[in-house]
């Protein structure tokens, strides 16, 4: 397979408080991993920054305003009770964002094969108008929308497996039927959304809450069982990943069991459909991940399935 790989020296400038879960060290330790023979064929390149177009299919143009204006020019202000701006966060964000895009252009035009983007802030917790939850502009929902504006995909289908729900992505797509979201997702986690009976508009929207302390065999199970038989159904042009590792059993954040070689097992079932359905285009960007280790082995059991290992 011929994956590419995404990641920009930019997004270390996104600071956070010291003892704050999402720092630049989750990024050096992803590419890290990555750099065994086993990756030795991974496809790199850097971000590029979002355009204006761009981000505007999602969030309007005051709001991007916003988070430019209110980033500081020395230290750090929380805009939320999580969510902190540094010097180079808006920076850093809007790479994220670009990356998101470049991603798209690379698998719709046949370049590569799939693409996985590890970029920091992550996305699924932004809506249009809200940063929260770390999260500043929704790259999955960029992304969603670049591949309907610039490629011509009527149909995007968006799963989610970090081990909190993405409320954001979910607002985002609520009335519409032409991107399908499925979350798979910790119960009664931070942001307290995800509920099962929450279906969107035109069924466009499943979400699978799994009790805490629940292991790898339960997730797949959910995804074999009801995600991936819906995304077959909804027969999408892409298929969008929103690539938390943090249902790994070291996650501070969560409380899931799951271990690297499960989260191999699910990038192989996702693509197992993405063939069936759309070609085999798959673009994955990092959601969350909290232990540094955990990630950093995660995310390279994730990306060696993307490359067909």
């Amino acid at each position: 397979m011929r994956t590419l790989f995404l990641s920009h020296p930019r997004y270390r400038d996104h600071l956070a408080p010291e003892n704050h879960p999402e720092q630049p060290d989750r990024i050096i330790a992803i590419e890290r991993q990555l750099e065994g023979e086993a990756f030795q064929n991974l496809i790199r390149d850097v971000a590029r920054p979002v355009t204006d177009a761009e981000i505007q299919r999602v969030h309007p143009a005051g709001y991007v305003d916003h988070i430019r204006i209110q980033a500081p020019h020395d230290g750090l202000m929380s805009i939320s009770s999580d969510t902190i701006l540094s010097n180079g966060t808006y920076e850093a964000a809007r790479l994220a964002a670009g990356a998101a895009c470049l991603a798209v252009d690379e698998v719709m035009t046949g370049l590569v094969d799939n693409a996985f983007s590890a970029a920091r802030p992550p996305g699924h917790h932004a809506s249009a108008r809200q940063a929260m939850g770390f999260c500043f502009f929704n790259h999955a929902a960029i992304a969603a929308r670049h591949a309907q504006a610039t490629h011509g995909a009527e149909r995007v289908a968006i799963v989610d497996f970090d081990v909190h729900h993405g409320n954001g992505t979910q607002n985002i797509f609520h009335d519409d039927e032409s991107v399908f979201y499925a979350s798979i997702h910790q119960a009664h986690l931070f942001p307290g959304t995800g509920e099962a009976s929450e279906t969107g508009v035109a069924g466009n929207i499943l979400n699978i809450p799994i009790g805490a302390g629940a292991d790898g065999a339960a997730v797949l199970a959910a995804m074999t069982g009801a995600v991936l038989p819906a995304v077959a159904a909804f027969r999408p042009n892409l298929l969008v990943l929103s690539a938390g590792f943090d249902a790994h059993y070291r996650d501070p954040l969560g409380d899931l069991n799951l271990v690297e070689a499960d989260y191999a097992v699910l990038t192989r079932a996702l693509m197992d459909v993405a063939d069936r359905v759309c070609a085999g285009r798959v673009v994955s960007l990092l959601e969350g991940g909290y232990d540094i280790n955990a990630l950093g082995l995660s995310a390279a059991a994730h990306v060696s399935a993307l490359m067909g290992h």
